[in-house]
């Protein structure tokens, strides 16, 4: 059977997503479930719970259950930071071209 060529037609989804403006907002929110998730997973490998994850980085539960939600996308840096480092990590942001 041969191979047939399949040529592009139309447009990216980032293209679909800017045309109807929601771009920015669905790349936060897969920002935000990518970094939940990680912290998630170090702190079952690590077996810490959220309590004492919520000590280690001086804070509150309800500020940690805001960094695990990965629906909000209103997280700091700061935040982001002393959660990574209490779990012995660091955090590494990069921009890069669209």
């Amino acid at each position: 059977m041969a191979k047939r060529s399949v040529s592009h037609i139309g447009s990216t989804l980032d293209e679909l997503l800017s045309q109807d403006g929601v771009l920015e907002e669905v790349s936060a929110r897969a920002i935000k479930r990518v970094i939940a998730w990680q912290l998630a997973e170090a702190m079952k490998t690590q077996g810490v719970t959220k309590t004492a994850l919520a000590a280690r980085m001086h804070t509150s539960r309800s500020v940690l259950d805001r960094l695990l939600d990965e629906t909000d996308t209103g997280l700091t840096i700061e935040t982001l930071s002393r959660a990574a480092q209490a779990l012995g990590y660091r955090v590494k942001v990069e921009l890069a071209a669209a």
